[in-house]
């Protein structure tokens, strides 16, 4: 599951008021009316900063340590987002439906420090069962993407091979 319709729904750490939700869909409906009109999409922020500091926010540093790095990064790939599209994440809310995974098992893998372990927990308890959650020790959530040593390929593994005999 994507973070962002997450974050676009609710912030970060669910921080936003429904104030602040209305102002960005505001804000977002009058940059997709300009881009109606014509004129050019504008996109978000760089989700991984290319030449991060020591000061850069802990989370933009963990996706640039990967996706503007060798270890990540790719040329078409510019880690951004065009403005108007965060509007559907905003009204659409992903876990209104989980239950309906069940009664097919589900396997949650997180990293311990991953600042999006919330997000986990938070589907793990509205998930119906059978389900499972797994936090690999000492990992963060960009860590799950390629560093071999810490993906719990035994986990996964045996959840497979139990659950789609």
């Amino acid at each position: 599951m994507s973070l962002l319709p997450l974050i676009h729904r609710n912030g970060f750490m669910d921080s936003f008021t429904e104030e602040d939700r209305n102002r960005i869909l505001d804000e977002v409906a009058e940059q997709r009316y300009a881009e109606f009109e014509g004129n050019t999409p504008t996109l978000t922020d760089r989700g991984a900063p290319i030449g991060f500091e020591e000061n850069t926010h802990p989370i933009g540093r963990e996706f640039g340590e990967f996706y503007s790095t060798p270890r990540g990064y790719h040329p078409n790939s510019i880690t951004q987002f065009i403005v108007t599209s965060s509007m559907s994440w905003m009204n659409f809310p992903l876990l209104t439906h989980i239950q309906s995974i069940s009664p097919r098992p589900i396997l949650f893998i997180l990293g311990e420090h991953a600042h999006s372990r919330y997000f986990s927990e938070d589907a793990y308890e509205l998930a119906a069962e059978p389900k499972e959650l797994y936090i690999v020790p000492t990992a963060g959530h960009v860590d799950l993407y390629d560093k071999t040593d810490l993906i719990p390929f035994d986990k996964l593994e045996g959840f497979f091979t139990e659950n789609l005999k």
